[in-house]
This record gives C-alpha cells, sequence and structure tokens, in this order.
C-alpha cells in the first residue's frame, strides 16, 4: 500500500458557518480558526478533498452556479488558491436518492482513492453530522465529528464513542491531534 493520505471534508457546519440552503455567497462565513492548520496539513503531504452535499441544487432551491460561487467566495475568504482542494465533490442528490454522490455514500471517496492511489486507513472523513464519519466508515477510512455546525447530542455522542468516532470542537483541534501531533 501507498503512503497516500487524505482528509475528505465537508463544507457547510465544518468549513463555513452552516446556514440553511446556502445560495448567496455574501452570507459564507468560514470558520477562520482552521486555516492555518489545514494549510499545515496540506504541507505534510496529504491531499485535501471537500465533498458536500448539495439538495438545494435538486429540490430548485438554488442552482449549480450559487454552489461555485459560494464555493469561490468560501476560498477567497480563507486565502486559498482555487486548487487548495484536490477535487471536490458536489453532490446535488435529495435524500431519496440512493448509490450516487450524495453521503453517507463513499462513491467519491472510493473513486479518489483508486485515483490518488490513496491507503484508506490513512484517510479520514471528518464533518458536522454522522453521515460525514459514517461515509469515511462505508469507504474503509477513519471518520471525526466537529461541533462546529449541527448539534451533537448525547445520543450521537454515544454513537461515535461505540464506533470510535472521536469528536472535536473544530478542525483545527481534529489536526492538531490526529496528524500534526503524529508527524
Amino acid at each position: 500500500m501507498t503512503e497516500n493520505r487524505a482528509i475528505f471534508l465537508d463544507r457547510d457546519g465544518t468549513l463555513i458557518r452552516d446556514a440553511h440552503y446556502l445560495k448567496d455567497p455574501a452570507k459564507v462565513e468560514i470558520i477562520p480558526e482552521i486555516s492555518r492548520a489545514l494549510e499545515k496539513v496540506r504541507q505534510l503531504g496529504y491531499f485535501l478533498f471537500m465533498h458536500t452535499n448539495q439538495s438545494g441544487i435538486t429540490r430548485g432551491y438554488y442552482e449549480w452556479s450559487d454552489v461555485f460561487a459560494c464555493n469561490k467566495k468560501m476560498l477567497q475568504d480563507f486565502g486559498w488558491s482555487e486548487d487548495f482542494f484536490t477535487e471536490v465533490c458536489i453532490a446535488p442528490e435529495s435524500p431519496e436518492e440512493k448509490g450516487r454522490y450524495r453521503k453517507p455514500s463513499p462513491k467519491f471517496e472510493n473513486e479518489m482513492t483508486k485515483k490518488f492511489d490513496l491507503d484508506p486507513a490513512k484517510c479520514w472523513v471528518v464533518g458536522d453530522k454522522w453521515i460525514d464519519p459514517q461515509t469515511g466508515m462505508n469507504a474503509g477510512m477513519r471518520g471525526a465529528l466537529v461541533r462546529t455546525g449541527k448539534p451533537i447530542d448525547e445520543d450521537l455522542l454515544s454513537e461515535a464513542q461505540i464506533r470510535g468516532v472521536p469528536v472535536y470542537e473544530d478542525l483545527n483541534e481534529f489536526a492538531e491531534k490526529e496528524i500534526l501531533l503524529s508527524e
């Protein structure tokens, strides 16, 4: 197996503040504390991917161009180049549509594993909802939760503990404890 490692990141509630069906770039609010940690992780050779569910496209709440504009604003606000992420997966499917790219489907993670010769055991999927670490586990990767988005209640904490999914305050704490301290 290769040494290629990656982190697959959720967007809403993980990289930026969660906003219900975000379509206006002016409402993008980054979580600034995480920028430096992710830049360090990337410098260590980790591939960084963004995997975001955007069912508002299918539901007709907004267009693809709105999602692209919000992503562009996020990158600008972080001060990241447009190629900061190795690849981005925007899953427009509704929750009823199965077997495509919508998390917890690991289709994107599996495709990137093959394309970039990643070692799933050295990869993470991180986000603010259970579907994020669940996606990772479905792909043979590790998963982690962050508290910067949807509330994490006692039931979810219990499930995370049972399944060995760590919970962090934000991506900065995740990066420090899981990646940077072990390098």
